[in-house]
């Protein structure tokens, strides 16, 4: 399988709702590796590398969130593969 990597960016109550520990999880499980953080703006920035199919995956669970999460939209850009070894929480 080739390796893909996206970018997404994800607006709504996303910070302060366990947000970036449910995207750790979340891509723990999925096998894919990158990172997570909050921005300035309110968002929070995902950035994954993996199999698209388990890309797709992961953007369907962000698109729902964790369980105090109040999701209103999720940009998905495709983005250059970078490595990393797994997936981590940043800032």
């Amino acid at each position: 399988m080739s390796t893909a990597a996206k970018r997404y960016l994800v607006r709504g109550r996303v910070q302060g709702v366990g947000f970036r520990y449910f995207v750790e999880r979340a891509a723990a499980e999925l096998g894919l590796a990158g990172y997570t953080r909050n921005l300035d703006d309110g968002r929070v920035e995902v950035y994954a590398t993996g199999p698209q199919a388990k890309l797709s995956q992961l953007s369907q669970r962000l698109s729902i969130g964790p369980r105090f999460a109040d999701v209103r939209g999720v940009e998905e850009q495709d983005a250059a593969v970078q490595q990393f070894n797994s997936f981590r929480i940043e800032g």
